[in-house]
């Protein structure tokens, strides 16, 4: 898979947004989260505020990626979904596209195949859009220069 720097400018932001909206209303969910295969997070919508995003997403890439080893394994280029099922909470983990994933965390309120179904919906739109911001020309100038000597500055000091 080549990696490539997706920029996503504000109205890809709101369509992203608007379409993680609707996939919670429609399936029940309570958050969804999307990520790069790197388990960055792209975008992020639903209700619960104490979420740890960051270390999800993640956790959730790692998964993904070692999932894809296991389905080379037995002959699949990738297995496209995978579901965590816990007492109270589960993850629905899903393939938007050859660099993005979709994770939608749910309770008891609603099923893994309502989650399964609308994930599939959210998936293709969201992968239009990323398609679509990835298709536009890198915008020349300021970030696409390296930093100069002035800009950097040691991130770590010894105390001594």
């Amino acid at each position: 898979m080549k990696h490539r720097d997706t920029i996503i400018q504000e109205g890809d932001a709101a369509r992203i947004h608007q379409i993680l909206t609707r996939f919670l209303g429609d399936s029940g969910a309570g958050e969804a989260l999307l990520i790069d295969r790197g388990g960055q997070l792209l975008a992020m919508d639903g209700a619960s505020q104490a979420l740890d995003a960051v270390s999800i997403s993640a956790l959730a890439a790692a998964a993904f990626s070692s999932t894809a080893a296991m389905a080379q394994l037995l002959g699949e280029t990738e297995f496209t979904v995978l579901f965590h099922e816990g007492a109270k909470w589960s993850i629905h983990v899903s393939t938007v596209d050859a660099e993005a994933i979709l994770l939608a965390i749910f309770d008891e309120r609603t099923t893994v195949g309502m989650v399964r179904v609308f994930a599939k919906e959210a998936s293709r739109a969201v992968g239009t859009v990323l398609a679509e911001a990835r298709a536009r020309p890198k915008p020349a100038g300021e970030f696409a220069a390296p930093l100069t000597a002035g800009e950097t500055r040691p991130v770590w000091t010894p105390p001594y």
